[in-house]
């Protein structure tokens, strides 16, 4: 009675194993030293005598489908010999390219797009490559997002010169932040995380907005950034970069990479930052950056096995931060929890481990199993005045999953199960709070591909949550082209996340304001997990215009809350948090532009609108210090390469903001009230690249050119243990203009 089951598995599986062959898939790599297997994006791959063809990503990887009358298969990419495969058969292959004559590895990433949104994907994604951010000071993650449109960076106080970014009108919070797919940048790390990597240690990042993959979890509902590391095998065995600010910033950044074998290799990171200059350039008495020093080190293994199919990875860091902020005059060792000066400090250590380890079936390279796991710990001891925050953070992370194909390569699906642990303890002011979580789910996603003009994905997971319960999130997104060089794409998804009130807020500890928690029967400090949908179209036509590659994107998101902790600042005495009555929603429309009117020069516009509102206590308001319109541009110029690798560039990009409602102060004292609305913001930063060989480049570079300063950005600072204190009404630059200089060589 056993026999007919098991024949007809081998017999599905025989016929599945025929029907995947209709794909060919692969890795091109750079030929001049194989050695290194430096993966080659952008190269192109197509069939001889077809239009069937595409491009490489990041990681080199491509897939077309293969028929049997396919037999000659060309990759081709500026600067190297086009290669013409004999291919009998589809399968799996590996290819190293060789440059033409003398050209060197610098001569062919100097002409990769470093900035890019891609056809075929399914989810609306922008890649960005290192070269990308090294357009700018891109010091650590934070400040990688200044070139790119989608993302808007700004100050959330006068105190701690941290930068946040905001997506779709919504804070970092409601993005979920990822390190190599594994989700990072979340609870106590939330509001510094971003500044904890640094910017020479990224390879690329990936953009991707509205609702996210439901493999990575269901906390995204703005979208999701990954910062992919660079990686042992394919960086510089050497690297310094060097920085130093007029702000008084000095910077050293330093990669020693090894080579243990065919199969290992290992790389150690470090960085450091330091600042002692006291800057108050609007005279205010109080530090406009503060006082800082940072530690911050990343153990890296690698293992790589083509023949047996296995991949590996093992990271190991630690870093430690210190910050001094408030009055210039003030001096932890005498002022501290005094009012002889107002002053705080933001002390932070972090530990953390990772491991991800994958495996393709080396006769069936569709199907594939890989395993993620990290654990961290984090310890953040400060005060900001008389306040007092301190938190710890223990996090597990675990997903397994395994990917596979249905019947033939047109349908492909990816399943697996993950679990996560969060132990919080923290003191705000004289009250303790603890907090356990953890949560179970599986997920699926199947993948549509008529190899022509349609891909979707639909996803769905099942979670439970021990404080939130067991709940359902769908995502699905959708790819169809229309036409020549056109992609239309939708999506729509749910999001459900923890809130972590004070650690996202950490800015209201810098005002003398109450803090008011208005629901109590709740899980998360009396208020209930926030839930919403993301809805997305956007729409990219690739033309020609005078001869040269252009193509204009257009975007719309909505986001809509079913509940959401509502962040109340409209009463300027106190903070107020309690959940959603009401609507709350962000709608974003944004245009963008990408051109190249000449050789080695190019241009991208962008214009967005923001329509962000939520019901208040006080009825529906605009969100404040969100402006509601902003243009972006962004030029780039390369001169040419001379027999010696040397060459210049240049980066300028400019930004225009509209006004920005800011929150009531009505109930004030006169003195002590700020405008209704903020004025129009411009600012302008410009770099400046000299490449004297592959090897060594300097840059200098200026930040708010144009010298833009709010120049009274902290209410009462003549009285800060008064009770209209508050340092939290920023909107644009303090420092003012910010110049800078470095220098980067490998070996």
């Amino acid at each position: 009675m056993y026999y007919k089951p098991i024949w007809l598995l081998a017999l599905c599986l025989s016929l599945q194993t025929l029907q995947a062959q209709e794909k060919l898939s692969g890795i091109i790599f750079e030929g001049s030293d194989p050695d290194k297997n430096v993966p080659l994006s952008g190269a192109n791959i197509y069939w001889e005598g077809t239009e069937t063809g595409v491009i490489t990503n990041f990681n080199g990887e491509f897939e077309l489908p293969y028929k049997n009358e396919y037999r000659k298969l060309i990759v081709s990419y500026v600067g190297y010999k086009t290669d013409t495969l004999s291919v009998t058969g589809p399968g799996f292959i590996r290819h190293w390219l060789l440059p033409e004559g003398t050209l060197d590895e610098v001569v062919i990433q100097n002409r990769k797009q470093t900035s890019f949104r891609s056809y075929l994907e399914a989810q609306n994604v922008t890649n960005v490559s290192s070269a990308e951010l090294l357009k700018a000071a891109c010091c650590n993650l934070a400040e990688s997002f200044e070139t790119n449109p989608s993302i808007d960076v700004n100050f959330p106080d006068a105190l701690t010169g941290n930068r946040q970014i905001k997506m779709l009108g919504l804070t970092s919070p409601y993005t979920l932040i990822a390190i190599e797919n594994i989700p990072s940048i979340r609870g106590a790390s939330q509001a510094y995380g971003l500044s904890f990597v640094p910017g020479t240690w990224v390879e690329s990042i990936q953009i991707s907005k509205g609702a996210g993959s439901v493999i990575n979890g269901y906390e995204s509902i703005a979208g999701q950034i990954n910062a992919e590391l660079q990686k042992p095998s394919s960086d510089e065995r050497f690297f310094l970069n060097a920085y130093a600010g007029a702000d008084g910033r000095l910077e050293l950044n330093n990669h020693l990479n090894f080579k243990l074998n065919n199969n290992w290799h290992t790389g150690l990171y470090l960085h450091g930052n330091l600042r002692e200059t006291k800057n108050d350039m609007n005279d205010d008495g109080f530090l406009d950056n503060p006082l800082q020093q940072q530690l911050n080190v990343i153990n890296r293994w690698q293992y790589m096995n083509a023949e047996k199919g296995f991949v590996g990875f093992l990271n190991i860091r630690y870093l430690t931060d210190q910050k001094q902020i408030g009055q210039v005059n003030f001096n932890p060792e005498t002022d501290k929890f005094t009012t002889n000066a107002w002053g705080g400090e933001i002390k932070t250590n972090r530990a953390e481990a990772s491991l991800k380890l994958g495996y393709v079936f080396p006769d069936m390279p569709y199907q594939s199993f890989g395993v993620q796991g990290a654990y961290s710990f984090h310890e953040q001891d400060s005060y900001y005045g008389l306040n007092v925050y301190d938190i710890q953070h223990n996090s597990f992370y675990s997903n397994m999953m395994f990917n596979s194909i249905i019947g033939d390569s047109r349908h492909n699906f990816k399943t697996g199960v993950s679990f996560t642990y969060d132990r919080y303890n923290e003191t705000i002011l004289t009250d303790t709070y603890l907090r356990t979580e953890n949560s179970v789910g599986a997920f699926f996603e199947y993948a549509y591909d008529n190899l022509s003009d349609v891909l979707l994905t639909a996803g769905v997971r099942m979670d439970h949550h021990n404080l939130i319960g067991t709940f359902i999130t769908p995502r699905f997104h959708m790819r169809y082209t229309p036409w020549e060089k056109s992609s239309l794409k939708a999506s729509f998804g749910r999001g459900v996340r923890a809130p972590s009130i004070f650690a996202e807020n950490q800015q209201l500890f810098g005002s003398s304001r109450a803090i008011s928690i208005l629901n109590s029967s709740g899980n998360f400090y009396g208020l209930d997990a926030e839930d919403a949908w993301n809805y997305g179209v956007s729409f990219m036509q690739g033309f020609r215009l005078f001869n040269r590659d252009a193509d204009i994107v257009f975007d719309f998101y909505r986001t809509d809350f079913r509940n959401q902790v509502v962040v109340d600042w409209e009463d300027p005495r106190q903070v107020r948090f309690y959940n959603l009555e009401g609507s709350s929603y962000a709608n974003s429309f944004q245009t963008e532009v990408n051109y190249t009117p000449a050789e080695r020069l190019d241009v991208r516009l962008s214009y967005r609108l923001f329509d962000v509102k939520t019901d208040y206590l006080q009825g529906r308001l605009q969100k404040p210090l969100t402006p509601k319109h902003r243009f972006f541009a962004n030029a780039g110029y390369e001169t040419k390469l001379n027999e010696k690798g040397a060459q210049w560039k240049f980066d300028a990009t400019y930004n225009w903001l509209s006004e920005q409602r800011f929150p009531n102060t009505l109930s004030n004292p006169e003195a002590f009230r700020v405008n209704e609305k903020t004025p129009h913001l411009n600012t302008l930063n410009a770099q400046i690249t000299k490449v004297f060989s592959p090897k060594f480049e300097v840059y200098v570079g200026g930040e708010n050119i144009t010298n833009v300063r709010q120049s009274n950005p902290i209410v009462a600072a003549d009285d800060p243990f008064g009770d209209y204190f508050d340092t939290t009404f920023v909107y644009g630059p303090i420092f003012g203009s910010m110049y800078y200089a470095g220098l980067r060589w490998k070996m």
